[in-house]
């Protein structure tokens, strides 16, 4: 029977559109549109996908997970991954014309207001607002007033959410000030679709977003005091839901990405913590709510701000993005008044209009909205909840039952002044994937607007749109979407290509990767030891299974082994100790040191490293991030589980042995490696090696050093306690030996930075070269478990010196000697 014939991706774009089009409704971007853009945009995805549309859609979603995009839900501990579209929202270069515009005018008119508001108050004084909506809104921070910001400007970059109308009328839905997010994705959302749709690019001469963060960068920068400002991104930590976002935005932009605790504030200048000392820090680009940002200014309660920051911002010395209480206008009640107070103070029109508010703390707007609830929306005026709205969210009159539109106009009465009406619009729609076809869904977009180093202001050409999961177009009811969407700005003139990476002819050469907080030393140190800690107890397991990758198969191991290798399991606080040597105690004692989340097990040093891989976002690759990630391997047998995880940690090793620059954060990863290598096989050694050992007792010290092939290479007679101790503990030339992972270790610690000149060794560096020459003249043959214990105790003693030198905690240590201020 002869296949049907191939259609090529005109014919299939064809096929989607008129099927598209059937179903779409009025003022639909497709459906109602002469704009052949959308017709290759859907030849591109025919070229890529066949005739398979949730193909593309999947495919789309790999390179998304791939990039590293996710989001985190309040309340769940893992991460979701980015829903992303394989249709871009396409919008003319005409068109965007309008919206920039609007999007310009807006960002000018809230600075105006913002400087009035904080400062001479003609505003509240000449009567064009109520003094009730400025103080009395949460986001109105009083420490603020009178206090000039460096540079002159409130706001540096903003967000707003726009919705059009089936009407193709652009209006604004709401204003993001105080933190706006979604910059990032609307980055990783235009790579993911650039490494899908190749060719769209230059096919339609697509706006690149490259020259907005220039200069958004350049423009911050021109704000600081010193000609070459470090600054950084703060970040309230990874449990932040866009975390992920502002970790690949710090990379982007070059910026170091810092909490409250890699802050210090010091005689009204902010620093960094680093391992080198207290570095001077120029500019914050911050993602923390303002009134957290410093409990000796706001919340005296904020566990993540930075004593004494307001002071140093009050003095000039720090720049802040956006400024504290720049929030104010973010208010939904708001919107009632910006109308009025553009042609009060600009003499102009909003180019792009709000939705019609009103504000209930006003008693003829009041009267309006109860007379007119059932057609109107009703919702918080100030965001926080009140006690007229059941689960804190807004909603339609129409929608009220008998009881919730009681306890709405109760509330109402007793305070006016929370809630605001707004008109109900109704929303255009784009095509989305669901299933095997495109189907009409409504859709918002949020632009960004941000300061160049000129003061002016400037538009990311796209921004990212976010598409309702059904298909009632009613904003109000759409709530954040479930899809989002990469959005194209196309034109006729070719779009030079821009890139925030150096020239390619440029001479600059930079060698230095920059500043390490201390933080983040802190953190690699110990991903390093987990991921040590985790192959070590691994490979315990394994001999105890029966399962030694490297000895010869033969008989079990003897009782005594056994319960040494058990009594190292129960030690590590990885299991109970089982209650005899029978097979099913070891398999059951086995099975809880693999996977029990309430033990310190393979699976629960799994996810303490995965944690650290999660907040280190910006500093460790996709591959090392997806590794981390990975979940737990389901295997049915715990010897094929363990095999997995070999392999997995082999993995790791690798990817950090040969894929990671040597810098400073490469040397920490790796110094907790040779830390805990080193405690790990100085107590096998102390279990296996004593006089009086077995063979089963040696062959699974090799075992446990990796050193099988070795020993075999250079003894032909066999084991003998000696040679084997000599092996795994004192031969520096042996990379799985105690002696090569202390001088390893202090080999890191000679090149890290130190806080004097004077050229006398540091404590971790004076540890460091003790244990080295402690190891380099013993003898394996007077190697005694008192001597054991004394190396144990000697590398417990170089951690924490290490700890105390590079990891900082609390104010303490900004007083510490030798600290120098940069």
């Amino acid at each position: 029977m002869a296949s049907a014939p191939l259609l090529d991706p005109a014919t299939h774009a064809e096929r989607w559109v008129a099927d598209y089009c059937a179903r779409a409704p009025d003022g639909d971007v497709l459906a109602g549109s002469r704009d052949p853009a959308w017709s290759a945009v859907l030849e591109e995805l025919a070229s890529a996908a066949g005739d398979d549309l949730s193909h593309a859609r999947d495919r789309i979603q790999r390179q998304a997970v791939d990039i590293g995009t996710g989001f985190r839900v309040i309340g769940e501990a893992e991460e979701r991954p980015w829903p992303l579209s394989p249709v871009p929202l396409m919008i003319a270069e005409h068109e965007w014309a309008g919206i920039e515009r609007g999007a310009i005018q807006r960002a000018c008119l809230l600075e105006t207001i913002l400087d009035d508001l904080y400062g001479p108050g003609r505003v509240v004084a000449n009567g064009l607002v109520p003094a009730a909506l400025v103080t009395g809104s949460p986001f109105f921070l009083r420490p603020m007033t009178r206090v000039e910001p460096p540079g002159g400007r409130h706001l540096h970059f903003v967000a707003f959410d726009l919705g059009r109308g089936p009407d193709g009328e652009w209006r604004v839905l709401a204003d993001h000030l105080r933190a706006p997010t979604g910059a990032g994705y609307a980055l990783e959302n235009r790579l993911a679709l650039a490494r899908t749709l190749g060719s769209l690019q230059d096919r339609l001469n697509i706006k690149r977003h490259a020259p907005f963060f220039a200069a958004f960068r350049d423009g911050l920068a021109a704000l600081c005091r010193r000609a070459d400002p470090r600054i950084g991104l703060m970040t309230p930590g990874r449990w932040n839901p866009s975390y992920a976002e502002q970790a690949h935005l710090a990379r982007y932009l070059g910026y170091l990405l810092v909490e409250g605790a890699d802050l210090a504030a010091l005689e009204d200048k902010l620093y960094v913590r680093t391992i080198a000392g207290l570095k001077r820090v120029d500019a914050l680009w911050r993602r923390v709510d303002p009134r957290l940002l410093d409990p000796l200014a706001f919340d005296s309660h904020s566990q993540i701000g930075v004593p004494g920051l307001i002071d140093a911002y009050a003095a000039g010395n720090v720049v802040l993005s956006n400024a504290p209480g720049a929030g104010l206008l973010e208010a939904p009640a708001w919107a009632a008044f910006l109308p009025r107070l553009s042609v009060r103070l600009t003499g102009e029109e909003l180019a792009m209009p709000n939705i019609a508010t009103w504000w209930c703390g006003q008693q003829d707007a009041r009267a309006q909205v109860e007379r007119e609830l059932p057609r109107l929306f009703v919702a918080s005026a100030f965001g926080a909840a009140p006690l007229g709205l059941a689960d804190g969210r807004g909603i339609a009159g129409s929608e009220l039952d008998p009881s919730g539109g009681a306890a709405l106009l109760a509330d109402l009465d007793r305070r006016p002044q929370d809630y605001i009406g707004q008109e109900i619009v109704r929303l255009s729609t784009m095509p989305v994937v669901i299933g095997e076809r495109l189907e009409p869904r409504p859709f918002t977009l949020r632009v960004f607007a941000a300061r160049g180093p000129d003061g002016s202001w400037t538009v990311l050409p796209g921004g990212f749109a976010r598409i309702g999961e059904h298909p009632d177009p009613r904003a109000a009811v759409m709530g954040e979407g479930s899809w989002s969407a990469d959005v194209c700005i196309h034109g006729q003139e070719q779009v030079a290509p821009v890139s925030l990476l150096p020239r390619s002819d440029s001479l600059q050469v930079r060698r230095n990767p920059g500043t390490l907080p201390s933080r983040v030393a802190d953190n690699f140190f110990w991903l390093g030891r987990y991921l040590e800690r985790g192959e070590a107890l691994l490979a315990v397991l394994r001999v105890m299974l029966g399962n030694s990758i490297d000895a010869d198969g033969g008989a079990a191991l003897s009782p005594e082994t056994v319960s040494r290798l058990a009594q190292m399991v129960v030690g590590a606080g990885a299991a109970p100790s089982p209650a005899s040597l029978r097979r099913s105690e070891l398999l059951q004692l086995a099975r809880t040191a693999m996977e029990s989340p309430d033990w310190q097990s393979v699976a629960t040093i799994n996810r303490h490293a995965r944690r650290i891989g999660e907040g280190s976002r910006d500093r460790l690759s996709a591959d090392m991030i997806r590794l981390l990630d990975a979940p737990f391997p389901t295997h049915r047998g715990l010897i094929d589980r363990a095999g997995s995880l070999q392999r997995r940690y082999a993995a790791l090793a690798g990817l950090s042995a040969e894929h990671m620059s040597r810098t400073a954060a490469w040397r920490f990863l790796d110094l907790g490696r040779r830390v805990e290598r080193a405690i790990a096989l100085t107590r096998a050694t102390q279990a296996f090696g004593m006089a009086g050992g077995t063979l089963d007792d040696l062959s699974t010290l090799l075992d446990l050093g990796n050193s099988q092939i070795s020993y075999r290479q250079r003894y032909l007679t066999g084991i003998a306690r000696v040679p084997v101790v000599d092996l795994v503990a004192l031969d520096p030339g042996n990379p799985r030996s105690i002696a090569f992972q202390v001088e390893a270790a202090a080999a890191h610690l000679a090149a890290l930075p130190v806080l004097t000149d004077d050229g006398m060794a540091e404590p971790q560096q004076a540890e460091g070269i003790a244990l080295t020459a402690l190891l380099s003249t013993t003898n394996a043959n007077t190697l005694d478990h008192r001597g054991l214990g004394e190396i144990d105790r000697r590398l417990s003693v170089l951690s924490d010196a290490i700890a105390r030198r590079y990891f900082l905690h609390g104010a303490e240590p900004l007083r510490a000697s030798g600290l120098t201020l940069a």
